[in-house]
């Protein structure tokens, strides 16, 4: 099953679920704010997903900029950085889509015909 993971007033992720709409691909939403995904999933979708850890991070949000990231992410092992991005959903790059044992943030359509051409 397809899952995104997104949060509502994000242009992106309405980008990408009109794309999904369009091209009738079932898929389970899963709001990010209100289910912000656990280090233990974050851990699984980071290694499924073969991304470098700094592409996990929404780097143009408010808490992004609050929190300096931006030089956070260069001192700090990928599990503490793993632990950021669990505590607040507001943290995560989005919208984040699960499928067919592969996981990718950001809405790019040619990434995404690619791990759904295999549904």
């Amino acid at each position: 099953m397809i899952t995104i993971l997104c949060y509502p007033k994000c242009g992106t992720c309405q980008k990408a679920e009109k794309w999904l709409k369009e091209n009738n691909i079932d898929y389970n939403y899963r709001p990010i704010k209100e289910e912000n995904p656990s280090v233990e999933e974050l851990t699984t979708w980071f290694l499924d997903s073969g991304l470098p850890v700094n592409r996990w991070f929404n780097t143009s949000g408010k808490l992004y900029k609050e929190h300096n990231i931006k030089d956070v992410i260069k001192t700090t092992s990928h599990n503490e950085l793993l632990k950021i991005l669990a505590s607040d959903g507001m943290f995560v790059k989005r919208p984040i889509l699960i499928a067919n044992g592969k996981v990718t943030t950001g809405f790019k359509e040619a990434e995404w015909l690619e791990i759904l051409g295999s549904k």
